[in-house]
């Protein structure tokens, strides 16, 4: 183990301090009751258990990881308790007198408030078999779901152990007697920290822990997860430093990665393409299963399908269900219900059942379209067989014929053990100004002290002097613009150089906007003079008038009228519906899943078709081999095409729709700087098109804007793209290609929320997300202007390049394709790869009727150009298919409007 050097006279959290193993206080009774409840269940400790209680005996911290439904939380859970259990002394026992459980002791953080519940069960079921001689442990919950007398309750003693979310930890840290409260931890437990770890609640935790770190040199630190590739660098990113334990869970468990399979594959797809044809498959596998969960990638999609199912088996009202984050929490919680004790046969659902909650009864997992990621596939396919020795089975539904090659390559990669890797963010300001008005709320702070601290977590290790006194000026007056305002001296020194928040309504401010989690305003649609079913965005029901439909929790709704923030409804029958259109919905392909599906490609370029996936979906592939080519590894495949509409160019990177996105906007800025044009885009997860009305030769243009640029001197680099010179010229180009200013005025939004520089509102109060935008659109213009290096507005331009442009998977892209070799491939028609981006670029300019019109009339003429008879199937059947390719916020639900009775013949498409 490597030594490390003693901070403010502590030793290193990872070296036992005298006197900290654990055996000396370990009860002997403790070990022996939890062998025979491990006996009278037929179990025996699994060899990873054994290693998680030896390590937590001798005060270690470290990851546990290992596949869904292995014993996680009882390899971390019971090692507690054999380390921490404290005798009872013999006058105690022979006492009438109930005794004191334990004081607070095991925290046990988790990413979900709907996982508390569950994992609160699973934790009281050991401490029932503990003896009379040990100290009782108590067990409770603590997180937005929790009542007021519970609340209470726990504000005068809280349980031995505590699960609760980083939400509500960092309320707890706010307490004025925080430290009294939670200064004598001895554990903290991360559940499900591939979850928290890419995104700012992660950093809320890591924060947090160090804190905790603080006030108890000896806390142990546990994380677990099942879905981690980068497994060191999640532990580091969890203890703040290296010397950790890594503990892998090799138990053998059967998983099973299959296809529904259409009956045939259409070799010239559009986004959803198969949309229901696949619902009479997936009814009889329903059928065939005892309990199965129907995963969707959006909730839209998930009201879709649950809707679809009902009407097609109408007798399966009260047995099948729907389960999406928009419920309403009664809702939920019944399905969860009704999930466990199996009086459910299927649930439609969405990422609101990845994690955590065990469903026994769960014997089949669906996955309708891509799983994007392998370890979103097999977090998922988790669900089922949730428990040690029990086999676990997914199958995907492809609603794209492309997709059927994903299920062949996710099986590959799973074997070859490749799975996304998940990195913390850097430094994020905002989450740092909050979390120094925590800490000024939980008995102060003394800047110098806490600076060290904060520096201890993996995402503030490289924390500037600077960046930190910005901070400090910015919590004690809002920074040079901010100053003359009362309401931003959040916290300020007193006498004694110790920061306090100064004024009990700021404070009060402060505790209620506690949080990194930030979405878009939402509405309550309740029932008149009924309950309430759920939460919908303010931006959909925006759009309505009173008297639309829209589909909403399973039920058709008619909107009565909005009022004080709610959506009145009544049922409806019998009318036209909408689907509510939530906001992050469009997932990206992972690096991981997209570099084996090209792989698999490969495969079928070189007359390889090994897997039923891959059997299935030949047709489409060798079209495009034989009018165009296949992509490789090695290569990198474009086509350019001539239509009435112009020029078009239809390059493969296989990198993802973020990605495309910037690179598509990124080769269109490049090309403009030659000569002025205009260019329209679609983009999907497998390429994207450029088209020009205007003739370009693509021939030459290609290949002059394709790669990183050069470094602007040697100094700046190396002088081949790599040094800092080139990322800074790419971070321009990809600034001055997109509308930058208000991507970033987008992701401020956020920023302020978290920051508190917006006051989202006390408990009942509404405020619109119109009031909201319209506060931070005033503050981005203030800092703008009178304060250009506020670094909350640098803040809002690395998360944009980071998160929405992923700049760091496009600059991994650009450097990939000036290796590979450029196979330009002139078209006399679209291929089965470049069709559907067609049709992206369609949906953007025409309504679904004259979309559906074009689709089917092309794919007659495509299928009569390869020899084949196969059609569309109809307008009616296209345009039925069109919803199931809108992944993400779509365009207002338009009017019906009567068709009319005779239409001039359209336009003929030109020779294919």
């Amino acid at each position: 183990m490597r030594s490390q050097p003693l901070v403010e006279g502590r030793l290193p959290p990872s070296q036992p301090s005298p006197g900290r193993g654990r055996s000396q206080s370990r009860v002997k009774g403790v070990k022996a009751a939890l062998d025979a409840w491990f006996a009278s269940r037929g179990w025996k400790p699994f060899k990873f258990q054994r290693e998680v209680w030896k390590a937590i005996a001798q005060g270690q911290s470290g990851l546990l990881h290992a596949t869904t439904g292995a014993g996680k939380t009882y390899a971390v859970w019971l090692g507690a308790l054999l380390a921490f259990s404290r005798a009872r002394k013999q006058s105690a026992i022979k006492s009438a007198q109930m005794p004191t459980p334990m004081p607070l002791t095991v925290l046990w953080l988790t990413p979900m408030r709907a996982l508390a519940a569950d994992t609160l069960r699973a934790l009281q079921q050991p401490l029932e078999i503990l003896g009379a001689e040990v100290h009782p442990w108590s067990a409770g919950a603590r997180s937005g779901d929790t009542s007021s007398a519970e609340r209470s309750a726990q504000n005068t003693r809280l349980p031995s152990v505590l699960v609760t979310t980083p939400e509500s930890l960092s309320l707890l840290l706010a307490r004025a007697d925080a430290r009294d409260v939670l200064g004598h931890v001895q554990m903290a437990v991360v559940d499900e920290w591939h979850e928290l770890l890419g995104n700012k609640r992660g950093v809320q935790v890591q924060l947090a822990l160090a804190r905790l770190r603080r006030w108890n040199a000896d806390l142990a630190i546990w994380g677990m997860s099942a879905t981690l590739g980068n497994l060191h660098e999640a532990m580091h990113a969890l203890l703040g430093h290296e010397d950790g334990v890594l503990v892998q869970g090799q138990v053998p468990k059967k998983l099973v990665i299959d296809s529904l399979l259409p009956g045939r594959a259409e070799r010239f797809p559009w986004g959803g393409h198969l949309g229901l044809t696949m619902l009479p498959q997936v009814i009889d596998e329903i059928a065939a299963s005892k309990t199965t969960l129907v995963f969707t990638n959006t909730r839209s999609q998930s009201e879709i399908w649950y809707q679809a199912m009902l009407e097609a088996r109408p007798e399966w009202a009260g047995v099948i269900a729907l389960h999406h984050g928009s419920l309403d929490r009664e809702v939920r919680e019944w399905v969860e219900r009704g999930l466990k004790s199996g009086e459910l046969k299927a649930v439609v659902c969405t990422s609101s059942l990845d994690l955590g909650v065990d469903f026994l009864p769960v014997e089949r997992v669906l996955q309708i379209g891509s799983p994007k990621g392998v370890a979103r596939l097999l977090q998922r396919a988790g669900r089922s067989g949730h428990a040690p020795g029990r086999p676990s089975r997914i199958t995907l539904v492809p609603t794209h014929s492309i997709e059927m090659v994903e299920g062949s390559a996710a099986r590959t990669a799973i074997a070859a053990g490749h799975i996304e890797a998940r990195h913390s963010p850097d430094q994020p300001l905002d989450v740092l100004v909050q979390h120094l008005v925590t800490v000024a709320l939980g008995g102060g702070f003394v800047p110098d002290d806490l600076y060290d601290e904060v520096r201890g977590t993996a995402a503030y290790e490289g924390l500037a002097r600077e960046s930190w006194q910005w901070c400090l000026d910015f919590v004690s007056q809002g920074g040079p613009s901010l100053s003359a305002y009362p309401d931003y001296r959040r916290a300020v020194p007193d006498a004694d150089g110790v920061w306090r928040v100064p004024d009990a309504r700021l404070a009060r401010r402060h505790r209620m906007n506690i949080g990194t989690i930030v979405s878009d305003a939402s509405m309550a649609v309740q029932y008149l003079g009924g309950s309430k079913i759920g939460n919908v965005e303010e931006s959909f029901v925006a759009r309505m008038k009173p008297g639309d439909c829209f589909l909403f929790g399973g039920r058709l709704l008619e909107l009565v009228r909005i009022h004080d923030m709610t959506a009145w409804v009544r049922r409806a029958t019998g009318k036209r519906p909408a689907v509510p259109r939530w906001s992050g919905g469009r997932m990206p392909l992972s690096n991981t899943l997209a570099d084996a599906v090209v792989q698999q490609l490969a495969l079928a370029g070189e007359g390889r078709y090994d897997s039923p996936e891959l059997r299935c979906v030949r047709p489409l592939l060798e079209i495009q081999q034989q009018w165009s080519a296949l992509p490789t590894p090695q290569t990198l495949l474009a086509e350019t095409l001539s239509t009435r509409e112009g020029s078009h160019l239809f390059l493969y990177p296989f990198a993802g729709r973020h990605v495309h996105l910037g690179l598509a906007s990124l080769l269109a800025w490049r090309i403009a700087q030659h000569e002025a044009r205009t260019f329209s885009i679609a983009v999907n997860d497998y390429g994207f098109e450029l088209l020009s009305a205007t003739e370009v030769d693509w021939a030459v243009l290609l290949p002059q804007v394709l790669g990183l640029p050069e470094s602007k001197s040697k100094s700046d680099g190396d002088g081949d793209g790599g040094g800092d010179g080139a990322h800074e010229a790419l971070l321009h180009e990809v600034l001055a290609s997109l509308n930058a200013g208000e991507l970033a005025q987008r992701r401020f939004r956020e920023i302020a929320r978290v920051s508190g520089l917006i006051f989202q509102g006390y408990p009942g109060e509404k405020r619109s997300s119109k009031q909201l935008q319209a506060s931070s659109s005033l503050f981005w213009e203030v800092f703008r202007k009178y304060d250009p290096g506020n670094r909350l507005l640098q803040q809002a331009e690395q998360e944009l390049l980071a998160q929405e442009l992923e700049i760091g998977r496009l600059r991994t892209s650009l450097a990939r394709m000036a290796t590979q070799q450029l196979v330009l491939k002139p078209l006399a028609r679209p291929t089965p790869f470049s069709f559907p981006l067609m049709v992206e670029l369609f949906r953007e300019k025409l309504s679904n009727e004259n979309v559906a019109d074009r689709i089917a009339r092309m794919v007659e003429q495509l299928e009569k150009a390869t020899g084949g008879v196969l059609t569309a199937g109809g307008v009616e059947r296209v345009k039925g298919t069109l919803a199931f390719g809108q992944e993400g916020p779509g365009k207002p639900p338009r009017p019906a409007r009567p068709r009319r009775e005779r239409r001039r013949p359209s336009r003929p498409l030109p020779p294919l």
